[in-house]
């Protein structure tokens, strides 16, 4: 009996996912642009292009349907058969041999794979490909798309009789959703709101006494209250900390055998981060000094460069000037991806080989970028006040100066001034200062600017370019950047109130893990390969009171909150789901299931075996401690460190490049850790004993359980169930198993 009710709750869990078949995601495309295409484009466009006059072999290989259709030897891919595919075979020197000048690196053939493997994905060419005519890159078509353009305010709708009091958020969502013939859900009871409200800004359920005490208070202000304290809560910054960790591709090291260098002080970084945003840093700010805080203020938020610092640093294979050059271009690319995708949402990194083939945005623009990165380097460094350094510099200085009297003073010198000599550096030794704090930041390393890499080849230098900021955004002749590296200018450029880029993306970040769905679909890419947003009047509203508010991100919180578009229930129906299924319009808040993090804390948090302390090294192992899973060691490839293939398993995303969308899988790996595993087995004796110990009854202790798990009574037939699975053995046996039970539920594990 118990393992039929477990598994019924269980595969609760196991709710497909809807997915668009055939379609490929903003990632696969993203992988294409950023890793295939400069493949076939360095490897393979001399011979087999629509540049060239006759193509070898029949073959070309810069069209999709013409790699499908293939040259004299047949088709020369099949998707989703690597086995099957000619141009592997050929690449592998499997009975052909392309390209003739010599095997390609077992990693170009490892992506050739993995993108056949997902289906060989390929942007449809919604615009006419420009190949070396930079000036065709930057043409008024390209240069009008909604995104380059300056943020345009409209007032919210002026709406007829009692509509006309609504929220401004109300106001811009409700005539789209009148217009389908919509209407929005009723409001969510209070039990659901402060929920929902909890696990959004904290990620922690709230306590049975704080919804009782919410509910209880019939005042005007109760909700705004509720929304205060939450942003008030010191575990506001972890949870929304690791939304931005995500965007950072922040991990402790580890990567692939070209990155293999541990970050032991990568976690000053993500505290950093979570105390930027409990303290309500401006966002203007906050971008500033993630870029460049070394050169702000004397340096003393050099921590923050951890951004670019904790990012994979490759290291030649061999050591011959191709592989040199080669991880020097990886390392150079992954700063330009990272900044440009995180803060403006485009993918500046498909120019790296040519012009963009789709967005306003030229070959040049990419090295006028990766020149300012070519100009920085990542240190170690003490991060100490004035005070400590000096200290611990002049104790070095004589500690050295002692070692060294010691070391040259003759063998037959007098035996007391070798002890003196001695006893003074046993006391300096003794005295040691403090070690100081060490932190992974980076510093300028130069002044120049690049050459533009043909074909993305470092060794073959084109022209040389300046350093400035890109064309679509600052006009035709942007200003070139001369002072140091030029990050402090390109950290103002992207932080400019003038930037419309940098308000939209990050209010529709915000906006996606409040409604599960973003204004713009495609977070990390705002470029015509992007989705075009569902509200663009909102959106750019919402940019605007952003800047106006001071760039304050709690400001821009408690604006979405309030709204009644946030507050309206997840409530099912039927009609509005046939006219908008996916809900585009919102006409009712989307429920969706828990992030790991914020899943196993709730965990934790029921059971009252959560550790709250905050901040501090990373955790090995997140299984075998009560922290906070934030504070989990993760190895950049997802693989070796401890917390890993627990974090894999519920969708913990790969920390090789910025992540702006997590993906969500359900597979049956994840309801065999819920009934099988050590982790949950513990938690259910935890929770039992919990419950044992604040409540006497039967009836007390379920009622308890239902209150703390999900914030709400028990209904009649829950409590039949209940009874009857715990009178089927044992006290003693089945209360940790009902508990464990409960937790593996996919109430709990969701956000409604």
């Amino acid at each position: 009996m118990l393992q039929r009710f477990t598994v019924a709750v269980v595969l609760l869990v196991c709710v497909p996912i809807a997915a668009r078949a055939g379609e490929p995601t903003a990632d696969q495309l993203a992988f294409f642009e950023n890793k295939v295409r400069p493949i076939l484009s360095a490897r393979c466009y001399s011979c087999h292009s629509q540049a060239t006059k006759k193509p070898k072999g029949g073959l070309t290989l810069d069209r999709r349907d013409a790699i499908l259709t293939g040259g004299d030897s047949g088709p020369a891919m099949v998707p989703g058969k690597p086995a099957a595919s000619l141009i592997l075979k050929a690449v592998r020197y499997d009975g052909l041999e392309m390209p003739p000048t010599g095997k390609l690196p077992a990693d170009e053939v490892a992506t050739l794979t993995k993108w056949i493997e997902m289906g060989a994905p390929w942007p449809a060419t919604t615009v006419k490909p420009v190949v070396n005519a930079e000036v065709g890159v930057l043409t008024p078509e390209r240069l009008k798309h909604w995104a380059f353009q300056p943020l345009k305010v409209t007032e919210p709708p002026a709406l007829t009789g009692a509509d006309r009091k609504r929220h401004p958020i109300d106001r811009f969502i409700l005539p789209a959703l009148t217009a389908k013939g919509l209407k929005p859900a009723p409001p969510a009871d209070k039990r659901t709101l402060i929920r929902r409200a909890s696990l959004d800004l904290l990620g922690l359920p709230p306590t049975p006494e704080e919804v009782e005490a919410f509910v209880s208070d019939n005042s005007a202000d109760a909700y705004p209250k509720l929304i205060d304290r939450l942003l008030a809560s010191p575990h506001y910054g972890e949870r929304w900390g690791r939304h931005w960790l995500d965007v950072a591709r922040h991990s402790d090291g580890h990567g692939s055998f070209l990155d293999p260098a541990p970050l032991p002080e990568a976690w000053r970084y993500r505290d950093w981060v979570v105390k930027a945003l409990n303290d309500d840093v401006p966002y203007d700010q906050f971008v500033k000094l993630q870029i460049a805080g070394d050169l702000i203020e004397g340096g003393r938020e050099a921590v923050a460069t951890g951004f670019l610092a904790v990012g994979p640093t490759y290291i030649s294979d061999g050591g011959d000037p191709e592989s040199v050059a080669k991880a020097k271009a990886e390392t150079l690319d992954d700063r330009v991806d990272t900044v440009t995708r995180s803060f403006l949402a485009l993918t500046v990194s498909c120019a790296r080989c040519h012009d963009h083939m789709f967005d306003a945005i030229p070959q040049a623009d990419y090295y006028s970028l990766a020149a300012v990165f070519n100009n920085t380097k990542t240190v170690d460094r003490a991060a100490a006040p004035p005070e400590a350094l000096k200290r611990a510099d002049e104790h070095k200085k004589a500690l050295d100066a002692a070692n060294a009297a010691l070391k040259i003073l003759p063998a037959h010198a007098d035996a007391s001034e070798r002890k003196q000599l001695e006893a003074e550096v046993a006391r300096l030794k003794a005295s040691a200062p403090p070690p100081l704090t060490r932190i992974h930041a980076v510093e300028d390393a130069g002044a120049a600017d690049m050459n533009l890499a043909l074909r993305g080849d470092p060794r073959k230098p084109g022209p040389l370019v300046p350093r400035r900021f890109l064309r679509a955004l600052a006009g035709p002749n942007p200003v070139a950047w001369t002072k140091g590296s030029g990050r402090l200018q390109l950290a103002e450029a992207i932080a400019s109130p003038t930037n419309p880029l940098t308000p939209r993306v990050m209010v529709n970040r915000i906006w996606q893990h409040h409604f599960g769905r973003a204004l713009v679909t495609t977070p990390g890419n705002f470029g015509l390969l992007g989705d075009k947003p569902s509200h663009p009047e909102l959106l750019d509203w919402l940019a605007a009171r952003f800047v106006e508010d001071g760039w304050s991100l709690k400001k821009l919180h408690r604006l979405l909150l309030l709204s009644d578009t946030y507050r309206q229930s997840s409530r099912f129906d039927a009609d509005s789901f046939r006219i908008d299924g996916d809900n585009r319009l919102l006409w009712r808040m989307s429920p969706h299931r828990l992030e790991v993090e914020a899943w196993r804390d709730s965990v934790l948090a029921v059971t009252g075996e959560l550790d709250r302390t905050a901040g501090g090294a990373s955790v090995r192992d997140i299984l075998t401690s009560q922290r906070r899973t934030l504070y989990a060691a993760v190895s950049r490839n997802g693989d070796k460190l401890p917390s890993d293939e627990f974090l894999r398993l519920f969708d913990f995303p790969s920390a090789r490049a910025t992540v702006s969308e997590r993906s969500s899988s359900t597979v049956p790996q994840q309801s065999l850790f819920l009934l099988n595993s050590p982790f949950m087995t513990a938690r259910g004796k935890a929770l039992a004993a919990r419950l044992t110990r604040e409540a006497a009854t039967i009836d007390a202790r379920i009622d308890r359980a239902y209150a703390l798990l999900y914030g709400r009574p028990v209904t009649d037939e829950e409590r039949k169930v209940a009874k009857a699975f715990l009178g089927a053995g044992e006290e003693a046996e089945m209360w940790p198993r009902y508990a464990q039970a409960l937790l593996s539920s996919y109430e709990f594990m969701q956000s409604r």
